[in-house]
């Protein structure tokens, strides 16, 4: 009985070991005939490659050879030295990379200063200027390299005799811009002859050349005068018309009335065109700001503004321009905005072009806007 169940236990043994050197025998196979494929596939490449350079050596394309059987190579190493060989044969372009599109410009630039000093005492040249501003291209274009800007603004100057003024505006704005990250140009709407002045509607002029010379969205409206004191204080539009100039040096750095919207203002070009743009029959000074005021109110919108400390301008002193009187009529002309606004406007401007002339700081554009019509008087 002993020896039944030894020998019983004997031959489990011996099935065991059999089985174990038939299952160390398949693994040894499938090893053996994977590292076969392995080092076939490898031959194959390298001698595809000897080909290959041999097939190529007339185009002046190098491959490098790497022999496997050394003891430190591996398979790893000579497969990134091949990787390295195909890149370096890859075909040239002359395709250059498309540029990176550029980020938009920062709400709030990290550039501005603040509150700024302004002064007129010091004397002022156009040369001065232009050597303080290399970036403004021909026509007093500016484009921030480094970012998109939102707004396209064309700065619209009424003038006319303030050759000398015009020189500290320069001198101001230009520098103020930049910091700003605003796409710009500038452009002075200069009214030929003596006859008597007409501020909106030399406004009206610098819009409508404006746009033909580039696809402008926003439209800042500025006297030639008048210099912001802090550059926080953003040359840009709003989403309802904006009043910059809300405390003049002249006013006491106050608001002069509720609806006053005089000196420099901004509206998009939707907004212009929903009010009709500004009056043409405001001949001499005061009335037409009060006019636009009305207009923006009685379409619905409202005038937005800057702090007070940061709506801070001041005002070169000057003696009040010849052909520029105060219209008598202007008061009667505000009461009857709602009347004429429609049919008095952008789309009844009239106006001839004389000249245009790019200079390096800005674009000047001389017109004839024709006279005031003859007032009546009573006997």
């Amino acid at each position: 009985m002993t020896r039944l169940m030894l020998g019983r236990t004997l031959e489990r043994i011996c099935k065991g070991v059999l089985l174990l050197c038939l299952l160390h025998f398949l693994i040894m196979m499938i090893l053996y005939f994977d590292v076969y494929s392995q080092r076939f596939d490898l031959f194959s490449r390298f001698n595809n490659g000897r080909n290959s350079s041999r097939n190529n050596a007339s185009t002046g394309h190098h491959f490098y050879y790497y022999n496997i059987s050394r003891p430190n190579t591996t398979l790893a190493n000579f497969l990134t030295a091949a990787e390295q060989a195909r890149s370096s044969v890859r075909p040239e372009t002359n395709q250059a990379p498309s540029p990176k599109p550029l980020p938009p410009c920062p709400e709030n630039p990290p550039g501005l200063v603040g509150r700024l000093l302004i002064e007129f005492s010091s004397q002022m040249t156009m040369e001065r200027v232009q050597r303080e501003n290399p970036n403004v291209t021909e026509g007093g274009h500016y484009t921030p390299p480094d970012c998109r800007p939102r707004w396209k603004v064309a700065i619209i100057i009424p003038f006319r005799h303030r050759e000398n003024h015009l020189k500290y505006w320069l001198h101001y704005l230009h520098p103020i811009l930049r910091r700003q990250k605003i796409d710009y140009a500038i452009y002075i709407i200069n009214q030929l002859g003596e006859d008597t002045f007409n501020r909106a509607k030399l406004l009206n002029v610098g819009y409508t050349e404006a746009l033909k010379d580039g696809d402008y969205n926003c439209f800042i409206f500025s006297d030639v005068d008048l210099i912001p004191m802090d550059d926080r204080n953003l040359y840009h539009c709003y989403e309802q018309p904006r009043h910059f100039a809300i405390a003049m040096d002249k006013f006491g750095f106050r608001l002069p009335y509720a609806s006053y919207f005089g000196g420099v203002s901004g509206l998009s070009r939707k907004q212009f065109l929903k009010i009709n743009g500004f009056p043409n029959e405001y001949w001499g000074w005061g009335g037409e700001d009060d006019d636009i005021y009305n207009r923006i109110t009685l379409n619905g919108m409202k005038v937005s503004r800057p702090d007070v400390r940061i709506g801070r301008y001041r005002m070169i002193k000057h003696e009040r321009d010849k052909h520029n009187e105060p219209n008598p009529q202007r008061f009667n002309k505000i009461q009857n905005t709602k009347n004429t606004m429609k049919k008095d406007g952008i789309s009844s401007l009239t106006y001839r072009v004389v000249q245009v002339k790019r200079y390096s700081l800005y674009t000047n554009i001389s017109v004839e806007i024709g006279k005031p019509p003859p007032r009546h008087f009573r006997g």
